[in-house]
């Protein structure tokens, strides 16, 4: 992501994001989501085993992040889907667009989000 001077580039805000096959989820009854992620790897069995470390971790998002993960279809962009949370959260939801950047970036390093 590039900022110059706190403005966001037009050209991240267009990239079409979308929740990997691999990522199990579910929301609960106040449509908060939870990521399932399978810790996998050499690594963490070792940890599983010797740390009793879990075999899968448990991420529960906050009430923007779960109203913008069902919508993660790799159609809409990131303006198209600010545009929706601005409609659902209204002035909340503000600053919209560093917000949701953070929110892709935060998503992008632990690779929970694939880019269409």
């Amino acid at each position: 992501m590039k900022k110059n001077n706190n403005v966001i580039s037009e050209n991240y805000l267009e990239r079409k994001p979308s929740r990997p096959e691999g990522i199990s989820w579910s929301a609960d009854e106040n449509g908060i989501i939870t990521l399932d992620i399978e810790n996998t790897g050499a690594f963490n069995r070792i940890a599983q085993k010797f740390f009793k470390k879990p075999k899968v971790t448990h991420i529960h998002l906050d009430e923007m992040g779960s109203f913008v993960w069902p919508l993660l279809d790799g159609e809409k962009n990131i303006i198209e889907l600010g545009k929706e949370v601005e409609k659902h959260f209204g002035e909340k939801a503000n600053p919209l667009y560093e917000r949701l950047a953070k929110y892709f970036q935060i998503l992008d390093s632990y690779h929970f989000v694939e880019w269409k």
